[in-house]
């Protein structure tokens, strides 16, 4: 006579005794996932067309883990809406680590420029991997103007108030609100002349369109070099090594001007921290010391390789303070 299946409550029972006597290998559990992770292709959103800082970095961070977890991991661009597309893109997509996303300081400054238009929520909707690098921005100013150093660009910049604009790639982009938080901190008014993305921002600078800028360094580095460009401070506690004459803006007596792009990795909220950790561990050790740590570098970008803890508290810190400096400049997302 064939035995009875068991009830399910029997089976959980069978499974309790057996495990505690180290025999759960006995018993199969049809139904569980017996494959790691990651067995399938893995996409990484990044919600900018093709080319660019963030594109590049999404695709570096792809091969990267390729390399290290054995399996393929593919770029899926996703631009449009201000990065807000992709973006909801990953918000809405399945918590199992097979979609993640790569942002850039947008993510944090989104939230307050677009309020409730936000089709997410940047702190609630995402699992922060980490923190893969930063880019150091540097203020500088066209040749025809007559400034070599910041102390005169501000007393300049006083003694006309609204004699200096700056273009950028956008409302609520990295640039501007970098120009905006320079006013704010320095007590100066300058004018924004806000472009449709950045590709002819420094083409317009180099020809004297507008006075000044802030970009990257890996940007505008060789610009500055050949002298088509004049640098007078970078935005970080320590000077760059491309630009090692430049001052920081704390050394010139502005150290409330510190804003540095970031680049991470991020997922869907809900992604199983084990999940989370195994892609944080191969991307760490690789960007902290390994090929991309040494590839980053020779592109200018400051290798960071965060914990998931450490870029959540990142994350927030960013997003506070741009909602900050969009709310004292009475900013309007377009």
């Amino acid at each position: 006579m064939p035995m009875p299946m068991p009830t399910p409550t029997t089976r959980r029972h069978l499974l309790h005794h057996a495990t505690a006597l180290g025999l759960g290998a006995a018993l199969p559990l049809h139904g569980a996932r017996a494959a790691a992770y990651p067995d399938k292709t893995v996409r990484i959103v990044i919600p900018y067309p093709a080319g660019g800082a963030t594109d590049n970095l999404g695709r570096l961070s792809a091969q990267t883990l390729q390399a290290a977890l054995g399996q393929s991991f593919i770029a899926d661009n996703r631009g449009g809406g201000g990065t807000t597309i992709g973006t909801r893109a990953l918000a809405q997509s399945a918590p199992d680590g097979y979609t993640l996303g790569m942002v850039d300081s947008s993510f944090t400054i989104n939230p307050g420029l677009l309020g409730a238009r936000l089709p997410y929520d940047t702190l609630k909707d995402f699992a922060p991997i980490s923190l893969v690098a930063t880019a150091p921005f540097v203020l500088v100013v066209h040749p025809s103007v007559p400034v070599h150093d910041l102390a005169a660009f501000l007393a300049r910049a006083k003694a006309a108030p609204g004699s200096l604009a700056y273009g950028s790639a956008g409302v609520g982009s990295g640039p501007h609100l970098a120009g905006e938080l320079l006013a704010q901190q320095a007590g100066i008014a300058v004018q924004h002349i806000p472009y449709k993305g950045g590709g002819t921002v420094i083409t317009d600078l180099l020809g004297g369109q507008f006075q000044f800028a802030f970009a990257t360094v890996p940007t505008l580095v060789e610009h500055i070099r050949a002298g088509r460009l004049r640098a007078l401070a970078v935005t970080p506690r320590q000077r760059v090594p491309q630009l090692p004459e430049v001052p920081t803006f704390a050394e010139a007596g502005l150290p409330g001007v510190d804003t540095m792009p970031l680049f991470g990795l991020i997922a869907p909220a809900g992604v199983p921290a084990a999940i989370v950790e195994q892609l944080n561990a191969a991307l760490r050790q690789s960007v902290r010391q390994g090929e991309m740590h040494t590839r980053l570098k020779a592109m200018g970008f400051e290798p960071v390789g965060s914990t998931p803890a450490e870029f959540g508290q990142r994350i927030g810190e960013e997003v506070a303070k741009w909602a900050a400096v969009v709310r004292k400049g009475n900013i309007q997302a377009e």
